[in-house]
Order: structure tokens, then sequence, then C-alpha cells
């Protein structure tokens, strides 16, 4: 894994080269395809409009941890301990829950309690790491687990070594699908308060915004919703609305579900 790993951090732009391109969709595509692959990212930001003073990152984790029958952390962050991460701790690595969960080699993972997992999930959340939560058929491949479809991965990724964050914006069509937004998550931006810095349109990992005539233009098909433009804006000009917290919630867990029994 550590031989393979660095090789995803320039496999997103080889996806752009003409002809090896297309051979990497084709030999790529079964496991990322939408229909096999379903991931969220949740932000992290505490003041997401609509909410109060829920902080909805962590009441998401904490209903999956929760009801999750076995949950194992990753001993290190894959990303950062092979890029040598200078801004955050490689020991806040992944965490993995459901049935297969179990299956994880010791040398990989600990096996943790709830008490434990929400341990985790709070020095996550305050070390500023964005969760991304679903289901990733190659953490089956990489983990040696069987893939019985009983296997939740919640990343925890940084903009500095993320493979997804870092290259996103150059994955095809098929691939960046399988990236789903937070139902009943919006993100508008205030025309008065935006002064078309370009902060945003430099952070967004999908490339999803652009300044078009001093006018902040957003792409709503290959925007995620991860609220990395929130956090970049200096005026606060981006703003995340959640309208129904439990409906969101709600929704997220039964997309999930079609995709993995995390029970």
């Amino acid at each position: 894994m550590a031989f393979f790993w660095p090789l995803t951090w320039i496999g997103g732009r080889l996806y752009r080269v003409p002809v090896l391109g297309k051979f990497l969709v084709f030999l790529t595509s079964p496991l990322f395809s939408p229909k096999k692959q379903h991931l969220t990212y949740v932000p992290i930001h505490h003041d997401i409009q609509g909410v109060g003073s829920t902080y909805l990152p962590r009441k998401i984790l904490e209903e999956l941890i929760q009801r999750s029958s076995h949950r194992a952390i990753i001993h290190h962050c894959t990303c950062r301990l092979e890029r040598g991460c200078a801004n955050h701790p490689t020991e806040l690595g992944c965490m993995l829950m459901g049935d297969d969960a179990a299956e994880i080699d010791e040398n990989i993972a600990r096996q943790v309690s709830v008490e434990e997992a929400l341990e985790h999930l709070d020095s996550c959340l305050d070390a500023g790491l964005i969760p991304c939560v679903g289901r990733a058929p190659i953490d089956n491949l990489i983990y040696g687990v069987k893939n019985r479809g009983r296997l939740l991965t919640t990343c925890y990724c940084c903009t500095c070594c993320c493979t997804i964050l870092s290259s996103g914006r150059y994955l095809p069509d098929a691939v960046h699908a399988s990236l789903v937004p937070l139902p009943g998550l919006k993100i508008e931006t205030s025309v008065e308060d935006c002064t078309a810095c370009g902060a945003c349109v430099e952070r967004c990992f999908m490339g999803a915004l652009t300044l078009e005539d001093g006018v902040l233009v957003r792409d709503p098909v290959r925007c995620k919703a991860c609220g990395l433009c929130v956090s970049a804006c200096p005026t606060g000009a981006n703003r995340e609305i959640v309208d129904d917290v439990e409906g969101a919630i709600g929704n997220l867990l039964k997309r999930i579900e079609r995709f993995v029994d995390f029970e």
C-alpha cells in the first residue's frame, strides 16, 4: 500500500491524458462507479444556517457510530503519512464501521468502543478535518476485507494531503458522480457580501466555482457541498443552509443503507 498510494496523488490528472485517460476510466470504473461507490462530505462548520446550536457533522456521525455493530480506527491516515503532513496528526486515521470492520488486521487498525470512536471523532473535528462518509469498495481491497457490502468508511480529510481533495476536479464524470452532496444542504452566495476575490474559486477541489464578469458562479452538478468555499471566504459571503436537520440525517442514512449494511 505504501508503494501504491503516491500514485493516487497524480492519478486524477492522468484521467485527462489522451488514450491513457480512457484506459484508466475503463480500469477503475468497477470500483468508483456511482453504482458501487457513494461518498458524502459533511461540512465541519458550526454556523450552518437553520441548524442553530446543533453541530451537524457530529450529529450525523454520532448516529452512524452508535448504530454500527463494529468500529475500527486505522492506525495512521495513509494520505498524511505518505505525504509527510505537517499540518495535521497522522494518527487521526479513517474509521471503518459495520460487520466487516471486525475482520481488519490488528496491524492495520484497532477495534474500539462507541465511546472511543466518539472521542476519535471529536479529535478529528477539533483538528479541522473534513469528514467523508459512505461506501468505498477500494477500502475492501486496501485493507484485505472481503466485499460483502458490510463496510462503512468514514475518512477525516485534510485539504493538503487527501487524494480526492487534491485531484477531484480532474476526475471523469462517472467517478465524481459518486461523490454526493449531503441531502438537504445548500450553499448560497450573497451578492452584496461577495468581493469577487477568488479565494473560494481557488479552494474548491471540484472546480465548481468560477468568476464571470466579477460575479461568482457555482456549478450545481460539480459542487459537493463540502463547505471549503465557506471557510475560504474572508467576508462570509458563502453560507451553508439546512432547513431540516433531522430530515437531512435521515435522508443520508437511507442513501447509505442502499449501498452498505453497516449495522
